[in-house]
């Protein structure tokens, strides 16, 4: 049975109409409110909440009835978007004093503090739209055989890098591809080059460090001759990751395709 991303993305939306944070809520002080009831209200609020809606109630019961309604609308209606914005607030600088928060977003937030179903629905919502854009990427790779092994460092690296790419991290998926590189290259280096790099470089040999030293005792390593052209194009991107600015969907995919050449090239038995 295929997976329909689309089923998927509708029944999300579904669950969110049911389920937005604060509108069973609202929708429970508006009929309070309507019906008379709303002294039952205070055995389930905080006194200081209680006496301030009692107080607003008071001056105008229909409208405030009618206000409630309207903010358990606005809630079903704008969940999804609310819980964008509250996913981006995480990711990106927020400058003090500038957000100016809709009541009714306010009073979603403060219900959903220890469900979170605002973060969970953003989340659902963005892997769901990554995953047709990742199964495409994913068609460009083939599987990486190599004939003797690195370390699980190296593995790690190397599965953080493709999944970045996977993932539309394209900037990350490059500095990985580097780190993926340096650590490999350190584990197949003999042991008198590796006590040299160690102390030369105080254990901190960049990519760039360690190409340098295989360029020079390229036969003393053991390496393939064609391994540094691949290699330093990786740590060119890498750089260019790291010091230039965001990289491009193509950009990653290079460099992650010549990362894993480079591998297979210098992972040879």
């Amino acid at each position: 049975m295929p997976i329909e991303t689309d089923r998927l993305s509708a029944e999300l939306l579904r669950m969110a109409d049911e389920n937005a944070p604060g509108r069973e809520f609202s929708v429970a002080i508006a009929e309070l409110a309507r019906s008379g009831r709303f002294a039952q209200l205070e055995e389930v609020l905080p006194n200081v909440v209680y006496q301030e809606l009692q107080d607003r109630y008071r001056l105008d019961p229909a409208g405030f009835a009618l206000e409630w309604e309207q903010l358990a609308h606005e809630m079903q209606k704008g969940f999804v978007q609310h819980a964008r914005q509250r996913l981006t607030s995480l990711t990106r600088l927020q400058q003090a004093g500038s957000d100016i928060t809709p009541a009714w977003q306010s009073i979603q937030r403060a219900l959903d503090s220890r469900q979170n179903d605002l973060l969970r629905a953003a989340v659902a919502e963005e892997c769901l739209d990554l995953i047709e854009p990742a199964v495409a990427r994913a068609t460009h790779l083939r599987e990486c055989v190599v004939e003797s092994p690195s370390s699980e460092e190296a593995d790690r690296y190397l599965d953080e890098a493709t999944r970045c790419y996977f993932f539309a991290l394209f900037t990350a998926c490059a500095v990985m591809c580097r780190s993926v590189l340096e650590e490999a290259i350190k584990q197949k280096l003999p042991e008198n080059l590796k006590t040299m790099v160690r102390s030369r470089y105080r254990n901190a040999a960049t990519l760039g460090n360690l190409l340098h030293e295989v360029n020079n005792n390229l036969h003393a390593s053991g390496i393939d001759a064609g391994f540094p052209r691949l290699a330093n194009l990786v740590n060119d991107i890498g750089k260019k990751a790291v010091h230039q600015g965001l990289l491009s969907e193509d950009e990653a995919r290079t460099c992650l395709q010549n990362a894993r050449a480079a591998l297979q090239m210098l992972l040879q038995a």
